[in-house]
C-alpha cells in the first residue's frame, strides 16, 4: 500500500487507476476521530493508493473527487 503525500498527485494516480479497470476499482474512505484524520484508500486488486489527511479544506477536495469518481462509475460509458 502506497501513501501519497500530495492530494494532486493521488488525485490524479486514482483517476488512472480507474480508468485502467473500471470494473475492479473501488474505494474506502475512513475517519478516526481520536486521531483526527482523513483516510482515502482506492485499489484495483493489484494496485493501492492511500492519502490521509487532518486539513478540513482536504476533506471538501476529497469529496469533489469522489462525486466525480461516482458519476464516472454511473455513466454508460463503461
Amino acid at each position: 500500500m502506497t501513501f501519497i503525500p500530495n492530494w494532486e498527485e493521488f488525485e490524479k494516480s486514482a483517476e488512472m487507476l480507474y480508468l485502467r479497470d473500471p470494473i475492479n476499482t473501488r474505494y474506502s474512505m475512513k475517519y478516526s476521530h481520536s486521531k483526527g484524520v482523513f483516510l482515502v484508500k482506492i485499489t484495483d486488486n493489484k494496485k493501492c493508493l492511500q492519502y490521509k489527511t487532518e486539513v478540513q479544506q482536504d476533506v471538501r477536495k476529497i469529496d469533489k473527487f469522489i462525486s466525480n469518481l461516482i458519476r464516472h462509475m454511473a455513466s454508460d460509458d463503461n
